[in-house]
């Protein structure tokens, strides 16, 4: 059975998730390195809900970690890619790849 797809803001998320591991992963976290690494602002919300539909879908899962006191003492909650996300990453990432195929010369070098 072929593996999800994902939608390239659910790509966003669960690539800065991945990168992040599971003891850095949480909606502040993601958000920030997705603003970091692409210049696009991004709401924490929004974050939240796509990682709400990601664990519903089964592709992340998500636990309590330590309160702290820059969070006033409420926990974050962390996220950790799943097996089924990783296959959902490697689809989407293979699909791109594959489009991208043959298009250096009308795209040109990344900025």
């Amino acid at each position: 059975m072929p593996s999800e797809s994902l939608a390239e803001f659910e790509l966003l998320v669960m690539l800065a998730a991945l990168r992040l591991s599971p003891s850095g992963a949480y909606t502040v976290s993601i958000a920030e390195d997705i603003r970091q690494r692409t210049g696009r602002f991004v709401r924490r919300a929004n974050v939240f809900t796509t990682l709400q539909r990601l664990e519903q879908k089964g592709l992340i899962s998500s636990t309590l970690g330590e309160p702290s006191p820059e969070r006033g003492g409420r926990p974050p909650r962390l996220v950790t890619v799943e097996p089924a996300g990783l296959d959902a990453l490697r689809t989407t990432t293979g699909a791109i790849n594959a489009m991208l195929g043959g298009l250096d010369d009308m795209l040109g070098e990344p900025v």
